[in-house]
């Protein structure tokens, strides 16, 4: 449309006040039965290919339903894949407050270590009666010896203290202690019918919420690895480790107040994280 073609609020065209009337391009009368135009063969192959293009997206779309034995064999799937919502219904049951009962399948152990790093990440590891109840539930029983032992010495109490908590992990009184972690994607790097090697990439929360705290709630950005085994109908960890990043360029988010985050993390409960 062209700037005289536009319409002013006088029901006229280009602000000239009156109504323009297009007549008819051929010499032929205005008022007689108007002719047809011939079909352009351009107009019927774009219509052909809107119809090529929506059969092969809706067969795209619909690939995944059937029968995962007719794809390709797993030597040819690629080893890592985006982490994506499947549809599947998530566990229906949880030891200790855990999420537990994961499908023993590549989903099921990416869904198993997600929530493993949220338990690993809560503020309940900083108890040592909570922590080794979260680590009988979510550790390979040959290995709970073990890795009681080394978080015995990692939350130690000189550690407590020097980030603002009592000695047993508890939090001084009138403040709020923050300890959550969130994962933001799963990349599975190994898998076998029992054993997997699983990458969880995640962001978390860390310190005491209050006035005058001397170790505010910052955030970071971290990526857990655990070895996963298929154990007595669940996957159990085996070993765990964790590195930073990767981490996102920080915002310009104005930082909330001590009150603020202190009532975020009271009102917000976690989330039970399924593929």
């Amino acid at each position: 449309m062209s700037l005289g073609d536009e319409r002013d609020t006088s029901g006229g065209y280009g602000g000239t006040g009156q109504t323009r009337t297009r007549l008819p391009d051929t010499d032929t009368d205005p008022y007689g039965t108007p002719r047809r135009p011939p079909r352009s063969s351009r107009s019927l192959v774009t219509v052909v290919g809107v119809v090529v293009l929506l059969i092969a997206a809706i067969a795209f779309a619909n690939r995944g339903d059937g029968d995962s034995s007719t794809t390709s064999g797993g030597a040819d799937k690629p080893e890592t894949a985006a982490t994506a919502p499947s549809g599947k219904r998530p566990v229906q049951q949880e030891a200790g407050g855990i999420p537990s009962g994961f499908a023993h399948d590549q989903q099921g152990v990416e869904s198993a270590a997600a929530n493993y790093a949220v338990s690993l990440g809560s503020a309940d590891m900083f108890n040592k009666a909570k922590r080794n109840a979260i680590l009988r539930a979510i550790v390979a029983p040959s290995q709970v010896a073990g890795f009681e032992a080394r978080l015995d010495k990692a939350y130690s109490a000189q550690f407590n203290k020097n980030i603002g908590l009592e000695e047993d992990g508890s939090a001084p009184t009138g403040f709020t202690f923050v300890s959550r972690t969130s994962p933001i994607g799963t990349k599975v790097t190994e898998y076998s019918a029992d054993k997997a090697t699983v990458d969880v990439w995640c962001s978390g929360l860390l310190g005491l919420a209050g006035e005058g705290s001397t170790t505010p709630v910052t955030n970071s950005w971290f990526t857990t690895t655990m070895q996963l085994q298929w154990v007595s109908g669940d996957w159990k960890i085996v070993t765990h480790s964790q590195k930073d990043g990767p981490a996102p360029v920080p915002g310009d988010d104005r930082a909330s107040s001590a009150d603020e985050m202190a009532k975020a993390i009271e009102e917000y409960g976690g989330f039970t994280y399924a593929r």
